[in-house]
């Protein structure tokens, strides 16, 4: 990794680059595409069931060199190496990163401290099949003996994003009886909707947080607790209806759920990464452990192509390169999740969390201030949808943000020609953000719509559309659990593989726990009766006391 006096800035690898973008100025897609018939092939790879074409991006085979150059040079295959190994590449919290461990499929052991967790994964997945073969088997039913109907995850970040991704992915694998909610906001709105369709005698809640403490989801829980106990239930019947994730065990008994009712989670596991583990109970649940298995295999099979694969191959690198091509040297300081599938409608969400939460940072992992940019703004939505929305900015705005085009070959629900219909607005969008319009093709337009010469002058400027805009379009035959499963990894190497190159530790998040201490001083006076001195600036003063006038004078 480079060391405090070495920053990637300095590097001959990243110079190279520089002067490369700086001759790439004038080029434009069009002209690539016309110089080689055979570009897209250049420009394809595959791997786990992912097909990537990103070709429509303004790279040659020169530019990808150098590309590779600079990760080399950054020792990338040794980090990936490292992080396969369990050493401790979280290095400010000094601990290893390996939610690798939990979809591993091989009989390769995983230590950590020396130990092989391997046992104690493939133990608590044997934990989970039994659990969720009961529940969904109507074996364990509810207080009044009526097979669950409803279950509701209660967690935040990490222990919501990721679930609810794959719980709606993977919709058309859900068991036909079985419902599941997702509960994370604190703004009691969300619990209250939650709680007012369900049957607290047919209502399984599963309580995620790793120290049992976080507030939201403990506050969440105990409104679910209460709502029980005040509709048919009582303190010994918590256990026949809360389940808990948690690596606090001696809380969530003191709360009333029996040890047998409560999954471990480790620290060489981040929350945005838990996915993998008994975090995707709720999934498990939906989908039954199959299919909860085979999202794993996926997962795996991408872990084990960014573990092996040449780094030309490589997918998840190739994808982390072309957004340091961008965000490094062409100034964009966003990137587009763009699913052409309802089912992955929430991916953007949790990429949000995945990229943002793990690179946003601006010191190097020796601490020194970077002089560079890092991560990117992730942003997006559901196909088709924002082609009338936010399309505009990306093909005629003044801002550069590459996207990311997902879509199925194949739908799990073929209606008349909808496929081919979206198949082909999702082909126009790239094509059209890559060649653009000229100003000689909107006149020859506009004059053969037979308007006066004034008239195409006034309006040929307004049809004008630069092109030259960067996108992938990742493809997959259906949305299956394997093919989530290796989608999810993808993303979720490709944002390591940018951190590695940023030199940045992508498993913390010491910019969250800020907020979060602050909180707390804030809170304590916005409940006390008492005026308690101010301690803060005069803004965040001032709407405390609004605050408080509205409140404690019954207003």
């Amino acid at each position: 990794m480079p060391q405090a006096h070495d920053l990637l800035s300095r590097r001959p690898e990243w110079r190279a680059l520089a002067e490369h973008q700086a001759s790439m100025q004038q080029v434009h897609m069009r002209d690539l595409f016309h110089q080689d018939p055979d570009r897209f092939r250049r420009f394809f790879a595959e791997a786990a069931g992912i097909s990537l074409d990103y070709s429509k991006n303004l790279v040659t085979t020169d530019t990808m060199a150098r590309l590779m150059a600079l990760a080399r040079a950054c020792q990338l295959p040794d980090r990936i190496e490292a992080m396969f190994r369990g050493e401790h590449i979280n290095a400010s919290e000094d601990r290893p990163a390996l939610h690798v461990a939990l979809r591993n499929m091989g009989s390769e052991p995983i230590t950590v401290a020396g130990e092989d967790i391997m046992p104690e994964v493939r133990g608590t997945l044997a934990r989970m099949e039994e659990f969720v073969w009961r529940v969904r088997s109507t074996q364990w039913r509810g207080f009044t003996n009526k097979p669950f109907t409803d279950v509701v995850s209660i967690g935040i970040g990490g222990s919501f994003l990721g679930p609810k991704l794959v719980s709606a992915s993977l919709k058309p694998y859900w068991h036909g009886r079985l419902n599941c909610h997702y509960v994370a906001n604190i703004d009691g709105s969300h619990i209250t909707e939650v709680l007012r369709h369900i049957n607290p005698e047919t209502t399984l809640f599963l309580i995620q947080s790793k120290s049992f403490k976080t507030q939201e989801t403990l506050e969440n829980t105990k409104v679910a607790r209460e709502w029980f106990l005040h509709n048919g239930g009582n303190e010994e019947l918590i256990s026949k209806h809360f389940v808990a994730v948690t690596a606090n065990t001696r809380e969530a008994i003191d709360f009333g759920i029996t040890e047998e009712n409560i999954f471990p989670m480790w620290d060489w596991v981040g929350g945005r990464y838990s996915l993998w583990s008994a975090i995707g109970l709720p999934t498990a649940l939906t989908i039954g452990m199959e299919n909860f298995r085979a999202l794993l295999s996926g997962a795996h099979a991408m872990d084990q192509h960014f573990r092996t694969a040449p780094l030309e191959d490589n997918l998840p690198v190739i994808l982390a390169l072309l957004g340091i091509w961008y965000g490094n040297f062409w100034q964009a300081d966003a990137h587009a999740i763009l699913p052409y599938d309802h089912y992955l409608r929430g991916l953007p969400a949790h990429l949000q969390q995945l990229d943002m939460e793990s690179n946003g940072k601006c010191v190097t992992q020796a601490g020194e201030p970077v002089d560079y940019q890092t991560g990117p703004i992730i942003w997006g939505g559901a196909g088709a949808n924002g082609q009338h929305a936010y399309h505009q900015l990306l093909h005629q705005g003044t801002k550069l943000s590459p996207a990311d085009f997902i879509i199925p070959l194949h739908t799990h629900n073929p209606v008349a020609n909808h496929h081919a219909i979206l198949f082909a607005n999702c082909l126009s969008q790239t094509q059209a953000l890559m060649q653009g319009k000229t100003e000689a093709e909107a006149r020859a337009e506009l004059e053969a719509q037979g308007l006066p010469p004034e008239e195409v002058a006034r309006l040929a400027p307004h049809k004008v559309i630069p092109g030259n805009k960067p996108s992938n379009t990742l493809l997959f035959e259906r949305g299956t659990p394997r093919t989530v499963g290796a989608l999810i990894a993808l993303y979720e190497h490709k944002t390591f593989a940018q951190g590695v190159i940023w030199d940045v530790d992508s498993f913390d998040q010491w910019g969250v726990e800020l907020g979060k201490q602050l909180g707390k001083d804030i809170l304590d006076r916005l409940l006390s009766r008492d005026a308690l001195p101010g301690a803060n600036d005069s803004s965040t003063d001032g709407l405390i006391e609004l605050f408080r006038s509205r409140h404690h004078n019954g207003s």
